[in-house]
Parts: structure tokens; sequence; C-alpha cells
């Protein structure tokens, strides 16, 4: 087996696919690179058509939580905050209790069309158990270099939707948007990729859809 693909098994059963539990998406990826933002942009997009959860991952604080609650992206009853504590990957992948805890307290409170799982800021490596989540997006940045997408990674070929934020910055970090798009697509073997500025498009729409898309595929 590849090493890619020893990191994305795991033990926990994969969740049944059936209509009628609530979509859990989780959200990976670097410190940094637009994982809180990209989640409250999300939810004020979502939040009129859809029923929204949402639970973030810190090691030691409750930072990204606390940020969408000060932003009022949802009401606060609707955002958990789980403290990890170790490496986030450990959480989302290894010992998905605490999460799992945070998420399935939500869904029985809220009956939920949606659940928005964010990880704490980790490498290329960071995959969610299926145990967990549905669906993954794993979320880049050009500030790290055009090289980011062709190093790979589970993160980066495995996620079902890629997103490159900040390409605004692009040019002030010498980063070829092109080059990311190609190589992208060449590691990831025809998933999804989405190239996106969240500050001159804060509506995240081509995000907003593939989750709409996602959320459609699973009903009745």
């Amino acid at each position: 087996m590849h090493r890619d693909d020893l990191l994305t098994a795991h033990a926990h059963a994969p969740l049944a696919a059936g209509p009628a539990a609530p979509l859990r998406i989780g959200i990976g990826g670097p410190v940094g690179g637009g994982k809180t933002a990209l989640v409250a942009a999300l939810c004020r997009t979502l939040r009129d058509e859809l029923s929204l959860v949402v639970v973030t991952n810190d090691i030691y604080t409750e930072e990204d939580a606390e940020f969408l609650r000060r932003h009022g992206v949802l009401p606060d009853d609707r955002i958990r905050a789980v403290r990890t504590g170790c490496c986030p990957h450990t959480a989302i992948r290894d010992d998905i209790t605490a999460n799992l805890d945070a998420v399935e307290a939500l869904e029985a409170r809220h009956d939920p069309d949606l659940v928005l799982v964010e990880s704490g800021g980790d490498n290329l490596t960071a995959t969610f158990s299926y145990g967990l989540v549905h669906a993954q997006i794993f979320v880049l940045d050009v500030a790290g270099g055009d090289k980011v997408p062709r190093k790979g990674g589970p993160g980066v070929t495995r996620s079902d939707l890629l997103v490159i934020n900040k390409i605004d910055l692009a040019p002030l970090v010498g980063a070829d948007l092109e080059v990311m798009r190609v190589d992208a697509e060449k590691v990831r073997e025809g998933r999804s990729t989405v190239l996106v500025s969240l500050r001159e498009q804060p509506d995240a729409a081509p995000i907003m859809e593939w989750i709409t898309a996602q959320v459609r595929a699973r009903r009745p």
C-alpha cells in the first residue's frame, strides 16, 4: 500500500451515506491558509438556506470558535470548540472521540443539514477519518509558493475539494497561479480544485456551490 493510502486508511467505520443524516464536511490545511475565514464565509452565505453547525479544533485555545462567535456568523450554541491538546491530525483522524462527541451533540440539538468540522492547522499529510466526516476540503494559500501542490501529500491529493486561497497575493510572493492549477490537476486525478481569494470574494461562491451540490445529492 502506498504511504498516502496508509495515512488515509483508519479503523473507523465509514459514515452511512444515506439521506437521513446531515452532511459532515471536514476543512483542513496548514496554519494561516484561511480555514476559519472559509468557515465564516460559508456560514454567512449558507445560513439562510441551510441549517448549519460548526466544530472547531485548536490545540490549547478556542481561538477559532471565538472568532466565529465574535463575528456573529452563527448563533453561539451552533458552534463548539474542541481543544485537542495534541497534533491536529490526531483528533480528526486517529482518535476522533472528542470531535465525534461535539458533532453528535450539535446534531442532536439542532438537526442540521450541514456540519462543518474545522481542523487545527497542520501539514500536507492531514486528513479526516471517514468515521467523522463524509467529505473533505483542504485549504492551501499561495504564500507558501507555487511548488506546494506538486509536493502532494494526502491532504492535497486525496481531499474531495482542494482550495488554493489568497490568489490576490500571487504577484507579491512570485507565485504562478497557472503552475499551481496545472500541478494540482496532475496530482489530484480528476478531483476538484478551486483557486480563490476570500478577501476579494468573501461569499466563497465556488466553494459554496460545491457544498450545496453535495447537500442536494444526499437528499431523496
